[in-house]
């Protein structure tokens, strides 16, 4: 997410009078790759790029390719295969041993339909998941689409500008399918007069959001990760507690009584870090009552297992359900000791989670590290 946020930044800043752009998105992996489907790069005709495709072996060579594109006004879909034992092509000297479709489409500035646009679009609105549909393969024109036209899914109507009943159908049965597993992956379609119609279907989470519930010291490196990897951070204090640092660094600060304003969702993770045992158990059924994913809390096991008790004698029982939600204490068993090694531990933690991932060593993962079709 950030650096789509960077994208849409420096997109924002052309002249459209003097610079040409283009956009490269990864469409399609089969086996091992860097970069993952959706990522994406920013290209100007002046040379620069923001975002990256890739470890830094494509860049380059996209880059020239794009600025072609550019040249003709047509996208163009680029395969670079690294299984090859071939000292030449691109991307050996990385070791990727995968295969990589690029799309590289040249924006016209401004118009609205480009797919920067339309991912500005979505940045700009309430959270949610988004679905993009990229059409990358077709020959010729198809009801006024053509290769490089993004259309953003809003369900059943927004299939419409595709003019073909079974078809958008089909379009939706498959968007409920990789909506249900999460991944963002090409499909291909047939078309009533024989010809295919191959679209990039992309699932678009919103940012993780963390929300820090504490004032001290440490809740500041926390919120510099969270801001350096390009989550979202909202800390939860009395604004005349908080360190003068901390609030150029958090998206929100928000007072207790305020608590219930934030926008909380099955993206959010909340952190409690009070360094007060009642602060601690009072906040622990008022965000149980969320939509959070993960509840973090701050501290020895022995000081949860006392809060636990507390509540349970008060009449406050906690479900299995929430219990999983709990991670008690907060973060992963790393070793961490500074302020900032226990933010690294914590965020670590729930990158695993929101991954469903265990968040052991990946030279003990029997399987490839990303899931593959």
């Amino acid at each position: 997410m950030k650096e789509l946020k960077a994208i849409i930044n420096a997109y924002d800043h052309l002249n459209p009078e003097k610079t040409k752009a283009a956009i490269a998105t990864v469409v399609r992996v089969e086996g091992s790759s860097y970069r993952r489907t959706g990522a994406r790069m920013l290209v100007m005709d002046d040379g620069v790029w923001i975002g990256g495709i890739s470890g830094g072996c494509l860049e380059g060579d996209a880059l020239k390719r794009a600025r072609l594109a550019m040249a003709k006004s047509q996208p163009s879909l680029v395969t670079y295969d690294t299984t090859e034992d071939d000292q030449h092509q691109i991307g050996v000297g990385l070791g990727c041993n995968g295969v990589i479709d690029v799309l590289l489409t040249p924006l016209e500035i401004g118009n609205p339909n480009n797919p920067v646009e339309i991912l500005k679009s979505c940045m700009t609105e309430r959270r949610q998941t988004h679905i993009l549909l990229t059409i990358i393969g077709l020959e010729d024109e198809y009801n006024d689409l053509r290769a490089g036209n993004m259309v953003r899914y809003t369900g059943p109507e927004s299939l419409s500008v595709f003019g073909d009943r079974d078809l958008q159908q089909n379009i939706e049965k498959t968007i409920h399918n990789f909506t249900q597993k999460g991944r963002s992956r090409p499909a291909t379609f047939g078309l009533a007069d024989g010809r295919e119609l191959e679209i990039f279907i992309e699932i678009l989470p919103p940012e993780v959001h963390l929300v820090l519930m504490g004032h001290q010291y440490d809740v500041l490196p926390l919120a510099r990760l969270v801001k350096e990897i390009g989550w979202r951070a909202t800390v939860v204090a009395n604004p005349q507690k908080i360190m003068q640092k901390l609030s150029s660094v958090a998206d929100a600060i928000v007072t207790p009584a305020e608590f219930d304003s934030i926008l909380i969702d099955e993206h959010t993770a909340i952190i409690l870090m009070s360094h007060d045992f009642k602060t601690d158990k009072y906040n622990l059924p008022k965000v149980l009552k969320t939509a959070a994913a993960y509840v973090g809390m701050l501290g020895p096991r022995v000081r949860s297992e006392k809060i636990f008790d507390e509540l349970a004698q008060e009449g406050i029982e906690i479900s299995e359900t929430d219990m999983e939600r709990i991670h008690a204490p907060v973060g992963l068993d790393i070793g961490a000791i500074s302020p900032e090694e226990i933010a690294l531990s914590i965020v670590a933690e729930i990158r695993a989670v929101f991954s469903d991932r265990t968040g052991a060593a990946l030279r003990l993962r029997t399987t490839p590290i990303h899931e593959r079709d």
